[in-house]
């Protein structure tokens, strides 16, 4: 008879699978997994995680580098196109420049140029999309010309003296062969899509009207063997259009800019021109902030002071007689020295403010921005140490647009941000205002515009009817410290 009862471990059957056994004196065993464990299912779904990526990434650039060569084989085909024009637009200039020299041709080159220039500047932007800018190099236009006979001789003149002119009619001549290779990305992809057709049945057809095949690539396509053929071969055209057009197009616009781009010479020429402008203004600028200066110091300081002097004068001669009238001219007195004191501060600001001396140009652009009545969000990261004329350019320069901000723009709130990045300080100062500001001659932007061109700085605004209104501002400068920056 058996007993009835709990089992005993030692009694209890073994089911369970025996344990590793660890060597003596080692580490233990690596348990390995059994197959169809959760761990080797991830596994599989890490493998197929990566394979997945792997082909989402390689079908996004294949798909980025189609949308690329189908642009540039727009582009191309453009290019290929304006070589007709050229053509036409080089044999008539050149008609009437060798016209000009016996005096006939000065009535129509004038006529002639502006549509050169207008397919050379085409030509320009078209290269500057493949990611080859092409700067503009044409002297500038003579602000106006006489409306008779001298004025036209002198346009005439003002377009032969300028090399560029010269450098498009070549352009013009050489571009009705070099453009034709704007041609060859369509035509590439003109031949794939005939070796998939072939592959895809054409060529039965063909061969029924015919009795011979198609030529594609060197082989006969006469059956579905070579239709196949032809269809693998169409891929590889493909595959050569997708890595071949960029490069063509880039081609062209190295050819592009060697032409119709600035050399050496014009750059120099430019850049001499745009200095000599720049110190015209800066000579203006100082001339006019001269001006101002001795105009306050003349109607507010100085007349205060000889105000001062003849109160003093008549303090002096009451002194003895009556005390409470010398007592009244001496009070007088010491406000009219108060109100002085404060005219030639206002004036010393104007011409360097003190902040700016003491305290450095981001402190300086903060306490504007604080001192306004407009809120504004101030934000400042740059070098303590630039040097005192382009600080004191950008100061005056954001407290003229705080200024125009409060006065014309209507705004109820304003941001303002100042940062240094390799060598250039950019200032943005934009609002919530009604829009509409320009940079029209007399206008405090035109001031700003004459201000920084000293410094080769430039200020673009952005302020469409309606607003906002964004004003952006660039100098060229370096740090004499730019291991610190102010936050």
């Amino acid at each position: 008879m058996v007993a009835e009862g709990p089992v005993s471990d030692r009694e209890r059957p073994d089911t369970a699978p025996p344990a590793a056994v660890q060597p003596a004196g080692g580490p233990p065993a690596a348990v390995q997994p059994p197959a169809g464990s959760p761990a080797e299912g991830g596994k599989a779904r890490s493998a197929r995680e990566r394979a997945l990526a792997l082909g989402r990434f390689a079908a996004a650039a294949v798909r980025a580098r189609t949308r690329r060569a189908t642009l540039d084989t727009a582009m191309g085909t453009v290019a290929g196109v304006s070589t007709m024009p050229s053509l036409a637009l080089f044999l008539v200039t050149a008609y009437f420049v060798i016209l000009f020299v016996i005096g006939i041709g000065a009535v129509a080159l004038p006529i002639c140029i502006p549509a050169v220039r207008w397919l050379c500047n085409r030509a320009r932007r078209l290269a500057g999309r493949t990611g080859v800018p092409v700067e503009v190099p044409y002297q500038p236009e003579p602000l106006e010309f006489e409306k008779d006979i001298v004025g036209w001789m002198r346009r005439c003149k003002w377009i032969l003296t300028d090399r560029a002119t010269w450098r498009d009619l070549l352009w013009l001549f050489l571009n009705t062969a070099v453009g034709m290779i704007g041609f060859i990305p369509a035509a590439l992809l003109y031949y794939v899509g005939e070796g998939l057709v072939l592959a895809g049945g054409l060529w039965h057809s063909l061969l029924a009207d015919n009795g011979t095949g198609r030529m594609y690539c060197g082989i006969v396509v006469d059956s579905y063997p070579t239709a196949v053929a032809a269809g693998f071969l169409a891929l590889g055209v493909l595959g050569l259009w997708l890595w071949t057009t960029p490069f063509i197009l880039k081609g062209y616009a190295y050819f592009t800019r060697y032409l119709l781009g600035h050399t050496d010479t014009t750059r120099l020429a430019s850049r001499v021109r745009h200095l000599a402008e720049s110190r015209s203004g800066a000579l203006d600028t100082q001339a006019a902030e001269l001006r101002r200066i001795e105009r306050d110091l003349h109607d507010g300081a100085q007349a205060r002071l000889v105000g001062l002097g003849m109160t003093l004068g008549a303090a002096d001669r009451h002194l003895d007689k009556d005390t409470a009238e010398a007592r009244r001219l001496l009070r007088e007195a010491r406000a009219s020295s108060v109100l002085a004191l404060r005219e030639l501060r206002d004036l010393v600001r104007g011409i360097h403010p003190p902040v700016l001396a003491e305290r450095g140009l981001a402190d300086a652009l903060r306490a504007l921005a604080i001192a306004s009545p407009l809120p504004f969000d101030v934000r400042v990261s740059i070098p303590p140490q630039l040097s005192a004329p382009v600080e004191s350019a950008v100061y005056f320069s954001v407290s003229e647009l705080l200024t125009n901000v409060l006065k014309h723009a209507g705004a109820s709130r304003g941001e303002l941000s100042v940062g240094y990045e390799r060598g250039v300080l950019r200032a943005r100062v934009s609002d919530n205002g009604r829009g509409g500001a320009s940079m029209s001659e007399g206008s405090g932007l035109a001031g700003i515009r004459r201000r920084l061109a000293a410094f080769d700085g430039t200020i673009d605004i952005s302020s469409p009817p309606g607003g906002p209104t964004v004003t952006e501002l660039e100098i060229p400068c370096a740090s004499s410290s730019p291991r610190t920056f102010s936050s």
